[in-house]
């Protein structure tokens, strides 16, 4: 199986990236990136892109994969609500429309988050946003798509996020998500990994995968 991954200099990304890596059934992996992601490997292939909402240049690039993985987000915080909806929604919804394209027929996995508002009415703006994107990711109509909702994550040692904030918080609140790692609230970056794997070869007929969700498919023999 073929892979695109977006996202991959973050902590969720990258995590998922490394359970590519070391699965024998994914074949190759593309990570379509704004900076290096620091990774060799047999199987990658990283492509640098700086404008997600002009894909023109990678489109002979995109043809022919099985899956995408988009891991790619920002945080709403301090962000205006049109900000925010360019660089989630509308970002996401090029994306979609261009793989669609090119790969009506692969699995599209979107990299939500825990509190989304499906209803697209709610009062946090983010909830909004991310459940208008959610909703058009499993609407386009690809051969399955799925959206991962975590809560607290837990990555694995040496995955960091490439926004120095985002890993000093990280490591604030790491002790307490350790803590917290039998409970609902909390999953892995691993496991979010090995859950998009099986998504592939295990189809589900519960399309917005809460933490809980995410670690049940995750426990799953990750075999094609």
């Amino acid at each position: 199986m073929r892979v695109i991954i977006t996202g991959s200099t973050g902590m969720v990304g990258k995590s998922v990236l490394l359970e590519c890596l070391r699965n024998d059934k994914i074949s190759s992996v593309l990570v379509v990136n704004r900076r290096p992601v620091g990774l060799t490997h047999p199987k990658l292939t990283e492509l640098l892109h700086q404008d997600f909402l002009d894909l023109n240049p990678l489109l002979s690039q995109l043809e022919g994969y099985d899956a995408c993985f988009h891991c790619m987000g920002v945080s709403a915080v301090g962000m205006k609500e049109a900000d925010y909806t360019r660089l989630t929604y509308e970002l996401t919804v090029h994306w979609v429309d261009t793989l669609y394209k090119l790969n009506p027929d692969m699995v599209f996995n979107y990299v939500s988050g825990a509190g989304t508002d499906s209803s697209e009415k709610g009062r946090a703006m983010w909830a909004r946003v991310k459940g208008k994107t959610e909703n058009k990711v499993l609407n386009k109509g690809f051969k399955d798509a799925y959206a991962f909702r975590p809560g607290g994550i837990i990555v694995e040692k040496g995955v960091t996020s490439a926004k120095g904030s985002v890993s000093r918080l990280y490591a604030l609140l790491k002790p307490l998500l350790i803590l917290m790692k039998n409970s609902r609230y909390v999953t892995t970056g691993a496991n979010i990994g090995k859950a998009m794997i099986n998504s592939l070869s295990k189809p589900g007929s519960n399309k917005h995968l809460e933490n809980l969700d995410i670690d049940e498919l995750a426990k799953l023999p990750t075999s094609l």
